[in-house]
């Protein structure tokens, strides 16, 4: 007895020896292949800074369907892996509807915080329903809310893809809701105007969109021409411009005070419409309307960047619809129509800015030719290699929909829609006599980045009773793009200086069960799983039974 009390003790010293250690020498170790659970150095930077707690709230709780437990199980180890960087970071599971009386009123209001629900159907024990889901997470901390979407939609998508891509977005999700709840100092963009841009309220969503990350302010160009110095001081405190669909002719003053802006080290997005042509110009009682080459005196500048903008209209076999309205007063009714002015352009899933995107909807662009210079660019978007490229001046008819495409004419596809330019930029106006005089002014720049999209209106959200609607969001066909995420990934890629947008890059692979290879084999491995244990266990229990007989039996 005394032995028995002596090696138990021994033991209970041991245990608690070992747990003393491994408090103090506590590591985890990743043995997936592609390293998912593995934070990146940005993802464990963004954790860093948090002094008090950070509470996480993941509204995916209740009844799921399996994708979403998948989906929920994910969340769960990732923000462990968050938690094990900094204990800090608390998190808990709930589901918005359990126990509400009045569920309709809840879901207007998780609505109305921009919290949109995916409606799914579940199978349980033959019992089929529909249930609503808000694949959502709240980051709070300090007074700040951060929503974090959980689930990415591609239209055609099967749901392990679905998922697949959901999971591989987790890190940058929850990453970036981390930087932004702890960011202090905010850079500030510069919203372009005196040029015919776009009206405040067509750039509303996407304005509000990054006023978590960033602070905006609105520069107006038609003082250059009084006061150009002062006009490029007010432009030079803020780190971004943006141009969004200018219609009206730059002045070379105005376009060197942006190329000075450009010079000390500011980035530039141009979201430019080479060609004058809107689908409301078509809505008259003969349906036409002419498109002409638009001409905003920016041919030399974007050349000495690189790049050429051309007046042409991409025509593709790979389109979004407009919705056409048929019959009079009370008995109309709207049908989507295919258009294919209006690209539906998919990501090549090669860099951090159009990596795991919705396809991107264009209207009316052009294609953009990138000419040879020491600058690097970089096609982020283009057009489907079933496209073409028709020339303005052109007669555009909405007849075009009751004509067949004859698919042996698209045959000038994968047409650059959007280019990045990176490197040392020299000034557009070296060697040349400058319109105004600056002080201080370069004939080359540090490290820059430029983005140029041939199309004004992938930033333009649409607008319902006077109220903006969200960027991507078409109230026609109500399909979602993926405009406001690629323009978002953009900012962030220019402006980040910590690399955070890098982790878009991490690649993860969730491995799922062959649908077809279950269908087939069921029988067989139902016999393996449910008849062999028993036949196993019969074996077994006889041939014990036999054993003792002969040991015993004598």
């Amino acid at each position: 007895m005394k032995h028995k009390l002596l090696t138990f003790l021994k033991a209970l010293v041991i245990l608690i020896i070992v747990n003393l250690v491994a408090n103090f020498l506590y590591t985890r170790f990743d043995l997936t292949e592609d390293g998912r659970y593995t934070l990146s150095k940005p993802a464990v930077n963004s954790v860093a800074s948090f002094e008090s707690p950070v509470i996480v709230d993941v509204l995916l709780e209740g009844n799921l369907p399996p994708e979403f437990i998948k989906l929920k199980n994910e969340v769960r180890q990732i923000l462990e892996e968050f938690a094990s960087e900094n204990n800090n970071i608390k998190y808990s599971f709930v589901d918005p509807l359990e126990g509400v009386e009045q569920i309709d009123g809840t879901i207007v209001e998780l609505q109305s915080l921009g919290l949109t629900p995916t409606r799914v159907t579940v199978n349980d024990n033959s019992k089929i329903s529909q249930e609503i889901i808000f694949p959502w997470a709240m980051v709070n901390y300090n007074n700040t809310t951060i929503k974090v979407p959980l689930l990415k939609n591609k239209q055609g998508e099967t749901t392990e893809e679905r998922v697949n891509n959901s999971v591989q977005h987790l890190e940058y999700a929850f990453a970036d809701a981390f930087t932004k709840s702890a960011i202090k100092e905010k850079k500030r963009i510069a919203v372009i105007k005196g040029n015919g841009e776009l009206d405040d309220i067509y750039l509303a969503d996407f304005l509000t969109t990054i006023r978590d990350y960033y602070n905006i302010g609105a520069i107006t160009l038609d003082s250059v021409q009084s006061s150009p110095q002062k006009t490029l001081d007010q432009l030079n405190g803020y780190d971004l411009a943006l141009i969004a669909k200018p219609t009206e002719v730059f002045t070379d003053g105005e376009k060197y005070v942006l190329d000075q802006f450009i010079m000390h080290g500011g980035k530039s997005v141009w979201l430019i419409d080479q060609v004058n042509m809107e689908i409301d110009s078509l809505f008259n009682e003969n349906g036409t309307a002419l498109a002409l080459p638009r001409n905003l005196n920016l041919k030399d500048f974007f050349f000495q960047y690189g790049v050429r903008l051309n007046p042409d209209l991409i025509n593709d076999m790979y389109f979004t619809q407009i919705v056409l309205a048929t019959g009079e007063g009370n008995a109309s009714q709207y049908e989507p129509v295919p258009w294919l002015y209006n690209p539906m352009v998919r990501s090549g899933d090669d860099h951090p800015i159009n990596n795991n995107l919705e396809a991107i909807r264009f209207q009316f662009s052009g294609s953009i030719d990138t000419l040879s210079n020491a600058y690097s660019k970089t096609v982020l978007l283009q057009s489907s290699p079933l496209s073409k490229t028709d020339n303005a001046p052109r007669q555009i008819s909405l007849d075009m929909i009751n004509q067949p495409p004859q698919k042996e004419l698209f045959n000038n596809g994968n047409q650059p829609m959007a280019v990045l330019i990176e490197g040392d930029f020299n000034s557009a106006f070296r060697n040349r006599v400058k319109p105004v005089k600056l002080s201080k002014d370069l004939e080359k720049g540090p490290a820059n980045k430029m983005l140029v999209i041939s199309d004004g209106d992938v930033i333009k959200n649409q607008v319902r009773n006077g109220r903006p609607l969200e960027l991507g969001y078409d109230k026609w066909t109500s399909n979602y793009y993926g405009n406001k995420e690629f323009l978002v990934n953009a900012i962030n890629y220019m402006l980040d200086d910590n690399g955070l947008i890098n982790i878009r890059n991490k690649k993860v692979s969730i491995p799922f069960l062959d649908s077809n290879k279950i269908a087939a084999e069921k029988t067989k491995w139902q016999l393996l799983n449910i008849v062999l244990p028993v036949v196993l266990t019969l074996i077994f229990g006889l041939g014990f039974n036999y054993w003792r007989k002969r040991k015993y039996g004598m």
